[in-house]
């Protein structure tokens, strides 16, 4: 009696431990990925990615959790047809060979709330750890969705050649900055089956 009544308070606990972690889905609608570089020292070039998706797991109580990021390179914006096109092509993103640019990794967290993701960005096939700072984090019950949203301001900064984005080096800085704003919705607890 004694072992079925230890399975069962497993059980229950292992239900509780699950209970806690929730799954947030990227909003695209209401993400950007956005940066800044120099264009050739002479001033500052911003863009952003228009296309993004991924998801957040976040655990408070544990105060755990993960970001997983997949951006289309080609949707990448500087409001410039023709600095798009050559941002896309071989000198840069080479957006038809790495399609994808993702970012993934654990988030930090003080006093209860998200401060940083000591994450990877893989960008042209190469991987490199990039951490990003959480400026702002907060969550509420969006009034039409009637779900938990939470959203956050994210910033990081790296030097494009550590991709092997080495194009026109020597006219400038090669240090670019992440500006990221970010929105997810709670996903919708799966029914009974």
């Amino acid at each position: 009696m004694k072992r079925v009544s230890a399975l069962v308070g497993m059980c229950l606990l292992a239900g509780v431990a699950q209970a806690v972690s929730q799954t947030y889905s990227i909003d695209p609608s209401h993400t950007y990925p956005s940066f800044e570089t120099s264009h050739m020292d002479i001033s500052v070039w911003r863009g952003k990615f228009n296309r993004s998706q991924g998801r957040i797991e976040l655990d408070r109580e544990r105060q755990q959790g993960s970001v997983d990021v997949r951006i289309e390179a080609a949707s990448i914006d500087f409001g410039h047809d023709k600095m798009n096109e050559v941002a896309r092509g071989e000198h840069y993103f080479q957006a038809e060979r790495f399609p994808e640019i993702r970012y993934r990794g654990p988030l930090r967290f003080e006093a209860g709330q998200p401060v940083a993701v000591d994450g990877e960005l893989q960008l042209l096939g190469i991987s490199r750890p990039v951490p990003l700072r959480i400026q702002r984090f907060r969550c509420l019950i969006h009034p039409l969705l009637r779900r938990e949203v939470c959203g956050a301001d994210a910033t990081a900064e790296f030097d494009r050649r550590d991709f092997g984005m080495d194009y026109a080096a020597q006219y400038g800085s090669t240090q670019v900055r992440l500006a990221i704003q970010v929105e997810a919705v709670l996903d919708p607890k799966p029914g009974p089956r």
